[in-house]
């Protein structure tokens, strides 16, 4: 579920001269972002040259790829530009060839794909941030992106991670509960999700989440991935969990304001059924999570109708 393609190379961060270093090797590429959206040719992130790329609202050095695509050898810096609308236009004029991760991420090789989340995670971080939470100074980025200085306080601060889990519960059946959101086409469908709140545990936060949204006791929360998830800064944590044996079939209730409605599906219901309900991107843990309880697989209305 996760693609670890980058060497984040931490070690050359603190290098004052970094991006004039990087800007000497004629292998070095970019990944440029404006408004959340970057360019995509042919299921390809494109990565431009340093002299493509023209000067943005800051740059992030994201590390070294750890192995070779297309004219990218392995080792291949990669560095973030985070565009003004200037000089958007002045690279791609035309605003459908910007595409967004949610949409086109599918669609995206794993290498690309993850490549895009990183540069789409710490973009997100640095726009809500470039000013101290404590006190409102002014920040500074410092440590190639990696970290932002209140000029006041002489307070370092780092990019945070927000914690998910995203959990496929299944009863004594093996049937798995997927719901639906009251915002989402009436015919799409996921498993169940929540963030971990403060001081509480991975597994306690799957208990109480799936609680709060379903009605529904869950036990024996066991950890089977993760995914970076940069909606804004997240890190999706995925579990499976049964159904307690102290539940009745009254139990089950959404909760109505995340979940509209819960089903569940037995294999054969969801693969008979699948090209006619909207399940999640290919991209997604939960598309993952979803198909390792099937055993396959499978096209959803989201692969045809996308």
């Amino acid at each position: 579920m996760a693609q670890a393609v980058l060497n984040r190379d931490g070690d050359a961060r603190d290098n004052s001269e970094l991006f004039d270093a990087l800007w000497l090797e004629a292998e070095t590429r970019i990944i440029v972002l404006h408004r959340g959206r970057t360019l995509i040719q042919n299921g390809h992130l494109q990565l431009l040259n340093t002299e493509q790329a023209t000067a943005g609202k800051y740059r992030v050095y994201l590390g070294r790829t750890t192995l070779a695509l297309g004219d990218q050898v392995e080792g291949t810096a990669i560095v973030l530009s985070v565009l003004t609308d200037n000089a958007a236009k002045a690279i791609e004029p035309n605003e459908t060839n910007w595409h967004e991760l949610r949409k086109s991420g599918s669609g995206l090789h794993p290498r690309d794909a993850a490549l895009f989340t990183q540069a789409l995670a710490i973009h997100n971080w640095h726009e809500t941030h470039q000013h101290c939470p404590n006190c409102g100074a002014i920040t500074v980025m410092q440590q190639g992106g990696w970290s932002r200085l209140c000029v006041s306080e002489d307070r370092q601060l780092f990019p945070r991670t927000d914690a998910a889990v995203i959990v496929s519960i299944t009863d004594d059946a093996d049937r798995l509960l997927l719901g639906t959101q009251g915002s989402w086409d009436q015919n799409r469908w996921s498993i169940l999700a929540g963030f971990v709140e403060a001081a509480e545990s991975l597994e306690a936060a799957v208990i109480r989440e799936m609680k709060e949204e379903s009605g529904l006791l869950v036990t024996n929360p066991v950890y089977i991935g993760s995914q970076a998830w940069p909606y804004p800064y997240s890190l999706m944590l995925g579990f499976t969990a049964q159904v307690d044996s102290s539940n009745t079939p009254e139990s089950i209730k959404p909760d109505g304001v995340e979940i509209a409605k819960l089903r569940w599906f037995t294999r054969a219901e969801l693969k008979a059924e699948a090209k006619n309900i909207l399940l999640p991107a290919k991209i997604s843990i939960a598309r993952s999570m979803i198909e390792h309880w099937l055993g396959e697989e499978i096209v959803s209305a989201t692969e045809i109708s996308g």
